[in-house]
């Protein structure tokens, strides 16, 4: 008698736990198809003594947030030394990962575009975008990341948002870049 109480309770738990899971996966599969990140701070500079720091990736170390994840990171750069057709690559530990960024489009010294690729940890194709607009002695810089919600994506954005963690990225490096440029 107590060992079919047992077994009964076990399948019960089997198919609650099966369930929800299914509910789970359900649920990640109704999540957006793509996602957006944006964070815009006011540095008192003009664009001209901004864009540089972002239109060269040689300068990211001073600013970017993400150079800090992996001080033995290795980096690449090729293609033009600036602006449109500069490449960055990297590969770093678990934090950095690795993935490569091209600029793609230019439009000084208002915007920057470019084509963000992850290879690890996890594979992933964006589009990061900075731009920069003059308001009398200051600019308002936004940066944004924009790309496809993949199914993992929506499953992990159901226990963590990547808006939260990505955005306080963005803007420790603004903060950072309005130091850098307000100096």
């Amino acid at each position: 008698m107590v060992l079919q109480i047992v077994i009964i309770a076990a399948v019960v738990l089997v198919v609650v736990l099966v369930v929800l899971l299914a509910a789970l996966l359900g649920y990640a599969a109704t999540r957006p198809g793509s996602f957006n990140i944006q964070r815009t701070a006011s540095i008192k500079a003009q664009p001209e003594k901004i864009y540089p720091l972002v239109s060269d990736f040689h300068n990211w170390a001073s600013w970017s947030p993400f150079e800090k994840l992996d001080p033995a990171m290795k980096k690449t750069h090729s293609g033009a030394a600036n602006g449109k057709g500069a490449v960055y690559e990297w590969e770093g530990n678990g934090r950095a990962g690795k993935g490569r960024m091209e600029i793609t489009e230019t439009s000084p010294p208002s915007k920057l575009t470019i084509k963000l690729d992850f290879i690890k940890p996890f594979e992933g194709h964006n589009i990061a975008e900075f731009t920069m607009e003059a308001r009398n002695d200051s600019t308002n810089v936004t940066w944004a990341m924009r790309g496809p919600n993949t199914y993992m994506l929506k499953v992990m954005g159901i226990f963590f948002s990547m808006d939260s963690m990505l955005g306080k990225e963005f803007e420790a490096g603004l903060a950072n870049m309005k130091n850098i440029a307000e100096k």
